[in-house]
């Protein structure tokens, strides 16, 4: 099955869609075959009979669509039943994704009890985590603030939408298309909304002060004004770059062409610290993996960090002297 992505970028045609103070980006596409003759038909959108179909497509995939190591599906905790439970490898985190076919349920009640019971029973997504992963990863080392909860649906209704329309909730929400040819189109739901939900729903304040899920601008307030201009520099040269977006928490900024992250920029106090990715390996050797990316870096200004699990491109920019030559070696990363 081919996946096509689809997510809020700079160079796509855009629907905005404004509800009080609240903005939604998104983008439109329209998909097209491309007959002999060079005439375009339409694709016709085809419906998921079942959850169960869009489940299988996305736990088959959950590395290519989010780089998210799939552990388990239908994990169950206290009479809860998480459709898939996944690892975030960069972020150390726990990702539950769950799936809906109708607009009738509330994504922001059921994320809440979700993420209160992971980290009610952490001891639970950690022992399931090493027996099926062959690990042995301790409960200490994982991140629990940046537990998260993505839902994926074929639509979402405005009222769904509305109820995660806040700069701190850790949840994502992203609807999945089917159309004639196999072809399946993912879409994330963005918001640029400011406002916190800390404070106006108590009961939901206990997840939220142990989830952070961060922003660009809490993460710059950290740094020296120095840092924060080349900082600025660096997402101005590559903002102009097609269906670029920046996706931040409280440790890095991740650069992504659709919805694949190209490139991790860590703010530090002193310098900036980037990495790209040259291969992965979920299970631990990632000597037998082929190598997705090779950087072509005649300054030889990259190192290249080796692990079990991956190989990463490593620059530590500390000045700009080398800068527009970064920027070209990032763009061959994002372009790959």
């Amino acid at each position: 099955m081919q996946i096509r992505e689809a997510v809020c970028g700079t160079s796509s045609r855009v629907k905005v869609t404004t509800n009080l103070n609240k903005i939604y980006c998104e983008k439109i596409m329209d998909l097209y075959k491309l007959e002999k003759n060079q005439k375009l038909s339409d694709l016709a959108e085809l419906k998921f009979d079942l959850e169960r179909d869009i489940q299988v497509v996305i736990e088959r995939n959950t590395q290519e669509l989010f780089n998210l190591e799939f552990v388990k599906s239908e994990f169950t905790v206290n009479n809860y039943r998480m459709d898939t439970l996944c690892f975030d490898q960069e972020a150390n985190s726990f990702v539950i994704i769950e799936y809906k076919n109708s607009q009738s349920y509330s994504v922001i009640d059921q994320g809440f009890t979700y993420l209160s019971t992971m980290l009610n029973n952490k001891s639970e997504f950690v022992l399931e985590y090493n027996e099926t992963m062959g690990q042995s990863m301790k409960r200490n080392e994982v991140n629990w603030t940046q537990s998260r909860v993505i839902f994926v649906s074929p639509s979402f209704s405005q009222y769904q939408r509305d109820s995660v329309n806040f700069k701190d909730i850790p949840f994502e929400l992203w609807e999945v298309k089917k159309f004639k040819g196999d072809m399946v189109a993912m879409n994330r739901v963005t918001t640029t909304s400011r406002q916190s939900m800390k404070g106006i729903e108590k009961t939901k304040d206990a997840v939220l002060n142990q989830v952070d899920v961060g922003d660009e601008e809490t993460l710059l307030a950290k740094v020296p004004e120095e840092i924060r201009d080349r900082y600025g520099r660096l997402k101005d040269a590559i903002s102009s770059w097609a269906d670029v977006s920046f996706k931040a928490n409280n440790y890095y900024v991740a650069v992504l062409k659709g919805n694949k992250v190209r490139i991790y920029v860590n703010i530090q106090q002193k310098q900036i610290k980037i990495h790209m990715l040259r291969r992965i390996d979920f299970k631990g050797n990632v000597a037998a993996q082929p190598v997705k990316f090779e950087l072509d870096d005649p300054k030889k200004l990259f190192q290249l960090v080796t692990s079990e699990r991956k190989e990463i491109y490593t620059y530590l920019m500390k000045d700009d002297k080398n800068f527009d030559y970064v920027v070209l070696m990032l763009k061959q990363k994002f372009e790959s």
